[in-house]
């Protein structure tokens, strides 16, 4: 798959194709982790790569939901700490937090292409301090742009920390993930265990 996105057309393919693409860059960014890795905070805050990750998926399903007037469970309240969504459980893995973000993503896509004018109405939670309290909708465009800014953004968090992590960044990890037949970069490898 190409580094960046390919042409595009239309509005709508533009914001898939701009999604579809910052999803790539934050899982790429998990590739070749251990689960401690995975787990590991490159700073005094709880953001770890597998946590990112996890949050991701959470934030694309809740979207949906809202685009589907849905709600799943319990909705987190304004008081409380968010930390955990940050965070692997000790009982997650990164298999497992990466499968949901697929699956949210794949959800994602389906219920976009089943909308037919982007312009439509979301109506918003009321109450939560996140959300402003005269807004009482938003389009599923906003939500597609919305999804593209929280994606990009964790996506640098994740950066950091991978290159923290191994030293690791974005093209060798895109080369060795994808298996580039002719790479311009030098593939990401894992780092040989030390002898001695």
């Amino acid at each position: 798959m190409p580094r960046v996105v390919p042409p595009v057309a239309d509005e709508r393919t533009a914001l898939t194709a701009y999604l579809a693409h910052q999803r790539r860059a934050l899982r790429v960014t998990a590739y070749g982790l251990t689960e401690e890795q995975a787990r590991m905070a490159a700073s005094p805050s709880e953001l770890s790569i597998g946590g990112l990750i996890k949050h991701a998926a959470r934030c694309e399903g809740y979207w949906t939901d809202l685009i589907l007037q849905q709600q799943r469970g319990t909705q987190r309240k304004a008081d409380e700490s968010d930390a955990d969504e940050f965070q692997l459980a000790p009982d997650e893995t990164l298999a497992e937090v990466l499968a949901a973000y697929a699956e949210a993503a794949e959800r994602t896509d389906e219920v976009i292409a089943g909308v037919p004018d982007l312009g439509q109405a979301v109506p918003v939670p009321q109450g939560a301090p996140w959300i402003p309290a005269e807004v009482k909708e938003w389009s599923v465009r906003w939500v597609l742009l919305h999804l593209i800014e929280e994606t990009a953004r964790h996506g640098g968090h994740a950066d950091v920390i991978r290159e923290g992590i191994d030293g690791a960044t974005f093209d060798p990890l895109l080369a060795a993930a994808e298996a580039w037949p002719d790479p311009w970069v030098q593939p990401w490898e894992p780092a040989s265990p030390s002898v001695g």
